[in-house]
Parts: C-alpha cells; structure tokens; sequence
C-alpha cells in the first residue's frame, strides 16, 4: 500500500446486504477505499487479479468454495491482509480460530439477527481493523496447519512440581491481534514441567473455550479456562473465562484465580493491564512479564509496574508481530527489558524463570 494513499478493500460475502452494509461503513472513512464485493471466492479470486486489493474482508460460510479453503489457498499463493466476518457462535469461534491459524490477522463478528443494524454498531471497530490489517505482515503459508496429537496422559511427563513454592516463578502473556497463533508457538515451545503462566488474549466471550481447548492440543502444559479462586500451579497455562478479568491474588504462600466481572479496561474485557496490575502486586520480581503482538496499547502500564515491581519483562518484536501496536506501546513506554522474535520468546521465557 502506498504511505498516505488510501487502503483499497475488496468485500468478499455472499449476502447482498452484508456486502452493501460492509461497503457503507467502509466507504465511510476517508482512509478507505472499497475497489469491489465478491459473492464468492471463485469471483473474488479474479477480482483480486484485477483489482489489486490491500485488504480482504471474508466471509466464512459461503457457495461454491468454503471461506477456510479459500483463505489457506489465498495465503500460499498470493498472501494477503484478511478480515474475517464471523459469526458469534460456538462453531462459528471454532472457524475463527481455524481462520486465524491461516494466516488471517483478525476478525469482527457478526450477529446472528438483524445483521444490518448490528455490523452498524460494529462500524468503528470494523474500521480500525481494516485500517490496522492494511499495515500488518502476511506471511505465506508454508506448511498445513494440524493440531499436535497429545501425548497419552499415562505417559506423558508430568509437570515436576505441582506445589507452590514462593520461589516459584509466574509467566504473564498478553496479546491481542495476531495473538491467538503467537500464544501457539510460545506454549508449544513451554515444556511440561514450566512454570505457571497466566494468560489475557483480546477475544468475545463466545471464543473463550473454543481458544482454551485449541492452546491444550498444542501445548505440554495443561491449558484451561481460570475458575474463580483455584490455585496456580507449575505446568499449567490459565486464561480468562469469556468476557471476564482474570486476576491473580496471594493467599498465604499460594497464588490463586480471582475472575472478575468488572467494567472493561482500555476497551477490552478481559484485559491485560488488569492481569498484569494483579500480577505486579502478588508475584512482583518473581514474576516475568511478555506482551506479544496486538492493536492498541493494553498492557503497556501493566507491563511497566511489572518491571517496576523488579519483574524481568520483554516484548515481541515489530518484525515478528502480525501489529506492533500493544508491544510497540510497551516498548517506547520504557516498560520491556528486551524485544525478541516470536520463535525465541518461549525459550527466553524458561531462561528467565531459572534465574
């Protein structure tokens, strides 16, 4: 995309009225520039020849060819920033996640009725994250992407140590766009017997089992959705339950789950500042702190009260990040210790804790 021009987007769903609502509220901002809608992926890929798009926006469920397969042909062959529309239901999370996981750099959701005046109220979001996806990294897809297969539970090792020590240390990660496959590599990279960690990625509340159970299929630790009051232990990776905070509070010598259903924060519920506020004041210097990619700056405060409590912090590097907004926001706050490429930031993350 040329600096200063405006982004061009072509407009890919097979309902008549999605397609006029979504050219509406896009031709709205003066930073946009809508070249064209597609019914379907067969017309949008010679629509892509011809127009040149910067931006797609992608419906899911559509004739002729499935969104998915679309999308993971699309990012082999000729990658490009996507916005997935999808829908806010249990499989239509599932999808999403499956999208993401292709390559697509992030999502808006649509209602299941009365879809016009609903992706009305979604304008602004829809907005900013076509503008943000025109200025993300798309990288081609080089490999198919299948969950691991798990090991057998009577073989798999056990983590070394499920009691808490107050030496223990407690990994924070917040992430936002481009999060959900970044907290992929960085739990892959974790062996069975980590430390804990305590997680905050930007989703709807619909998302939030869906994404758990997709991060345990990947992952030598345990990862789960937090219930209130449970205790943290090594080897297990928690997350927010849907549309929730999630805190960590001190009880005696134990750290525990403290889910809270309180206001949102920097536009976002769960947030990162909440969980990293939380963590500052319970774990201090025997946490670390990491803030990988994502829009906006969620988590930049928290991540510096972090370092402040004497935490070792670090952030995802702009080469790596799908957006360097969150990381970027950490960063020039003077709230990360380091940046690192995504691919290091697990191995980093255990270096920390044995020290």
């Amino acid at each position: 995309m040329i600096t200063g021009a405006p982004c061009r987007v072509l407009i890919v769903d097979d309902s008549a009225v999605v397609r006029q609502m979504l050219s509406e509220i896009l031709a709205s901002d003066p930073g946009i520039e809508v070249v064209g809608t597609a019914a379907d992926p067969l017309l949008a890929r010679e629509k892509i020849k011809r127009l040149a798009p910067d931006v797609i926006t992608l419906d899911v469920e559509m004739p002729r060819m499935d969104g998915l397969a679309f999308l993971e042909n699309l990012m082999r062959l000729h990658p490009l920033p996507v916005v997935m529309i999808s829908s806010l239901t249990e499989r239509g999370a599932d999808t999403t996640l499956q999208a993401l996981s292709l390559g697509a750099v992030d999502f808006v959701s649509k209602p299941k009725f009365d879809v016009a005046r609903g992706l009305q109220d979604y304008a602004e979001e829809i907005i900013t994250k076509v503008k943000t996806a025109a200025r993300s990294r798309v990288r081609t897809l080089s490999r198919p992407v299948v969950p691991q297969v798990r090991l057998d539970p009577a073989t798999a090792p056990k983590p070394r140590s499920i009691q808490f020590r107050t030496t223990d240390r407690l990994i924070a990660i917040g992430a936002s766009a481009g999060g959900t496959e970044a907290l992929r590599v960085v739990l892959e990279g974790m062996p069975a017997d980590a430390p804990a960690v305590v997680l905050t990625q930007h989703l709807p509340a619909t998302f939030s089992t869906a994404f758990a159970e997709r991060l345990d299929k990947h992952s030598a630790m345990s990862v789960r959705e937090a219930t209130d009051g449970e205790a943290v232990l090594a080897g297990h990776a928690y997350l927010p339950p849907g549309g929730k905070h999630l805190r960590i509070i001190r009880d005696g010598a134990r750290w525990r789950c403290r889910i809270d259903d309180g206001p949102a924060v920097n536009r976002h519920k769960p947030a990162v500042d909440v969980l990293f506020r939380s963590v500052a004041e319970s774990a201090g210097a025997n946490a670390i702190g990491a803030i990988l990619t994502g829009m906006g700056d969620d988590g930049a405060r928290g991540l510096l009260e972090l370092k402040n409590a004497g935490a070792p912090t670090l952030v995802q590097d702009e080469a790596t990040s799908v957006v360097w907004g969150m990381p970027g926001a950490a960063f020039k706050l003077g709230a990360a210790d380091e940046q690192l490429p995504l691919e290091r930031i697990a191995e980093r993350l255990m270096a920390l804790s044995r020290s």
